[in-house]
């Protein structure tokens, strides 16, 4: 079952397109991260969803019913859609205790008076936050504000969540953890959660799926962590998710080269994926694929090392450019002698090629 269904939204900002003709389908169940650049859309999606802004164009169906349709007249109140929302800033009141805030949607819905106590004992149980019901925003932090601010989501709707940058304002180890709570809330409510980032490691750790869109708008690639990095479907994905370096090629009798000063063979036969009818394109490599090797032909120097506990961080000067490389310290390597000004020879491994006036 579909849980939501977008079709052809489109929204203006004054002369500016945000969305145009925009659609996407959200399966029931499922975690699904929406990221992409600032000004892409994302909240203007999420606003499109809830109710809070009405697109010039376009229908918006939850469980395959229409709420939204500008030619079929059809505007169903936020309040009706029953979608829990967790914000950024938690937005939980500061002049109300935990249970107040949790409450709050289930006595705007006008729900028994008899029942609330329970209903919001099983939120806050679901959260991690029985024994905090008389506490103050201000008496708790951040980590148990966003817990509050789940809880009352859950209140709203345990079957439909939207979390928008909900735990960019914890520290690292908390977002971390609250990660791991979301993912164990949504297993074992069956929660369906449209999760909207920035934050690119965290939408591949948390989501099933994920949607990354272009500056436009658009959708530039829907899928799992693993297709996304193994197959993007072009370099702005490449770029856009995680670290990449990108190389000059060329093509010369047959034969695929390292474009640089000088011209060095990187294969003896033009490479699968390399752009069709073009002579020169970009190697996509990600800093773990550039592996250090001396019999290598090609020749880099490094210009700074760097350790980071789990991992060394080389920048290595290639021609005029630099590039960033990664080895993980497992404590049985030889990384102690690739110290700064060392030349070493480079190689490159699960590589991709894109035609250089692609845009991104």
């Amino acid at each position: 079952m579909n849980k939501v269904e977008l079709r052809g939204i489109t929204v203006h900002y004054g002369e500016h397109a945000v969305l145009e003709d925009f659609s996407l389908t959200v399966k029931a169940g499922r975690i699904i991260g929406i990221v992409g650049p600032s000004g892409c859309g994302k909240t203007t999606i999420v606003r499109s969803i809830c109710g809070f802004i009405n697109p010039e164009k376009g229908e918006v169906l939850i469980d395959g019913k229409l709420v939204y349709s500008k030619t079929g007249r059809v505007n169903v109140p936020p309040e009706l859609r029953r979608i829990g929302v967790v914000f950024q800033d938690y937005a939980v009141w500061p002049h109300l205790s935990t249970y107040d805030n949790v409450s709050y949607p289930l006595k705007k819905r006008k729900t028994p008076k008899t029942q609330i106590p329970e209903l919001v004992e099983e939120v806050l149980e679901q959260v991690n936050m029985i024994g905090y019901e008389k506490y103050l925003p201000s008496q708790l932090s951040g980590g148990q504000q966003q817990r509050v601010a789940i809880a009352r989501a859950l209140t709203t709707s345990s079957d439909f969540l939207i979390m928008d940058e909900p735990i960019t304002n914890l520290d690292a180890k908390l977002r971390e953890q609250m990660l791991v709570e979301i993912r164990m809330l949504q297993e074992k409510l069956g929660t369906t959660i449209i999760y909207i980032t920035h934050d690119q490691e965290a939408a591949m750790q948390l989501c099933d799926e994920i949607v990354i869109l272009n500056d436009n708008g658009s959708i530039a690639q829907i899928g799992t962590d693993e297709e996304i990095i193994k197959k993007p479907a072009n370099r702005f994905v490449f770029q856009f998710i995680g670290v990449s370096n990108f190389l000059p090629t060329c093509i010369k009798g047959g034969k695929c080269y390292l474009s640089l000063d000088e011209e060095i063979l990187l294969d003896d036969n033009i490479p699968q994926d390399y752009p069709i009818g073009k002579t020169r394109a970009l190697l996509g490599v990600r800093p773990m694929d550039i592996v250090f090797d001396d019999n290598s032909p090609i020749k880099a120097k490094i210009v700074q090392a760097t350790f980071l506990g789990n991992i060394y961080t080389y920048f290595i000067s290639l021609g005029k450019e630099e590039y960033r490389v990664q080895r993980i310290a497992t404590g049985e390597t030889d990384d102690d002698k690739y110290r700064e000004d060392l030349t070493v020879g480079v190689k490159f491994v699960n590589v991709k090629y894109f035609d250089m006036e692609e845009s991104v």
